[in-house]
């Protein structure tokens, strides 16, 4: 079943973290496996934002003897960096298998991405100049104080609540996903894509990677693939309403956008409100009125609508 949540601040930013928080809890009931965050800070052009993982949390807390390999991960992934000419700004532990490195740039991101990714273990969940991808097992609150996401300010954030039902209970297998390697466009949707695997294909061919057999992974690099070409957001969302074949709904960000698009029978549930200086969404309107308790008008977007906000 799953749920999925949006938000964007038009023109200023909000204490996100806590907003989606309260949101993602709302929606537990609809997938209690696993929580996951898509938060944007405030872009800046000269850094970059990593936020990396060296182990699946289950096995620290199995008690698995994984500690020293761990450890060696994280300093190899510090070489890695150092080697291919980035500047480390800060790297800080968010939990014990966790990391979130802050650094400058200037070579292709693909290739370090790809530097790094070979290191056991090691899996990138996000590099952008204002993304931070945030996923782990347990519902909000528990996701949330995990990694001190209260207090996170930004202009925009979405997220996903999973239930498990084709894969694995693990972090691997939580949503959102961010397209690999491009910086700063993530996914999270609600559905099933039925074309998934002749899409990706085709997205393969062209030398895509996918990490992952989720169909929520195929639509973040359909998008960005889009964007590569120069397409805006608005327009390739369009496209994806005619190629993605299947029923779903799904929310798309990039450093400085928030979009929604639904297939053309609009199956699966979204409610939206929208003001002057602010949008949310989510799968169920009881999100929406964790941060709105008093008196607003909602709406359910149509079949086959594609909107587009920008901070």
């Amino acid at each position: 079943m799953c749920g999925i949540a949006g938000l964007i601040h038009k023109g200023s930013s909000a204490d996100v973290g806590s907003e989606m928080t309260a949101m993602l809890q709302a929606l537990k009931h609809r997938g209690p496996d696993s929580t996951g965050y898509a938060l944007y800070g405030v872009p800046q052009d000269d850094r970059h934002i990593m936020r990396y993982k060296v182990a699946e949390g289950a096995e620290v807390e199995k008690g698995f003897d994984i500690h020293k390999k761990m450890a060696a991960r994280i300093e190899l992934v510090t070489e890695k960096l150092k080697e291919r000419g980035a500047t480390i700004l800060s790297d800080d532990e968010a939990t014990e298998y966790a990391r979130r490195v802050v650094f400058t740039y200037d070579g292709d991101m693909e290739e370090l991405a790809n530097y790094i990714e070979d290191i056991e273990s090691v899996e990138i969940l996000s590099i952008g100049s204002a993304l931070e991808l945030i996923k782990d097992l347990g519902d909000a609150k528990r996701v949330s104080g995990q990694y001190h996401l209260n207090g996170f300010q930004g202009t925009h954030g979405m997220g996903h609540t999973r239930m498990a039902t084709e894969s694995d209970v693990d972090i691997r297998s939580a949503h959102p996903y961010w397209a690999y390697p491009y910086s700063d466009v993530a996914v999270v949707h609600n559905g099933q894509l039925t074309n998934y695997w002749t899409a990706r294909r085709r997205l393969e061919h062209k030398g895509h990677r996918f990490k992952s057999n989720c169909d929520s992974e195929l639509i973040a690099v359909y998008i960005a693939d889009k964007l590569e070409q120069g397409i805006e957001l608005e327009a390739a969302m369009r496209q994806s309403v005619s190629d993605l074949d299947g029923v779903f709904t799904y929310i798309v960000a990039t450093s400085n956008s928030l979009g929604i698009a639904k297939d053309s029978m609009a199956a699966k549930p979204l409610v939206l409100y929208e003001s002057d200086d602010f949008v949310v969404m989510a799968s169920e309107e009881v999100a929406i009125r964790s941060i709105f308790p008093h008196e607003i008008d909602t709406f359910d977007p149509y079949e086959g609508e594609v909107r587009v906000w920008h901070s």
